[in-house]
């Protein structure tokens, strides 16, 4: 019988600062204040694809750059904190609060991170 593989005792990484923003539903967004140079030379390439069009382009950029930033998303007071419910719950969005995610995040990399703008 195979031992079980105990955990090593790591240091928890730094989660570095974040910035939260309220909606007029009272809704709470908080996104990462930086992002490591991967992140960002990950966003910032093109993704060289014929099939897709400007607006497919545009599309996956923004869902890129929501997922390298939102840390956590309170919605009608349930949080979310999952990658990948974050993500599926701005996909199914309606237009008005895409909308408003799409203008915060604009405004919070102009802000913290002006090289991925």
């Amino acid at each position: 019988m195979a031992k079980k593989r105990r955990p090593k005792n790591r240091v928890p990484r730094d989660k570095g600062t974040s910035s939260s923003y309220t909606d007029s539903d009272g809704n709470v967004l908080v996104l990462r204040d930086s992002l490591s140079l991967g992140s960002i030379a990950k966003v910032s390439e093109q993704i060289n694809n014929q099939a897709y069009s400007v607006d497919d382009l545009w599309q996956r950029r923004t869902e890129l750059v929501f997922e390298r930033l939102a840390v956590s998303w309170e919605i009608a007071g349930l949080p979310l904190d999952d990658q990948k419910m974050l993500l599926g719950r701005y996909r199914m969005a309606d237009p008005e609060t895409r909308r408003w995610v799409r203008e915060t995040i604009d405004e919070h990399v102009r802000n913290h991170i002006p090289e991925l703008a």
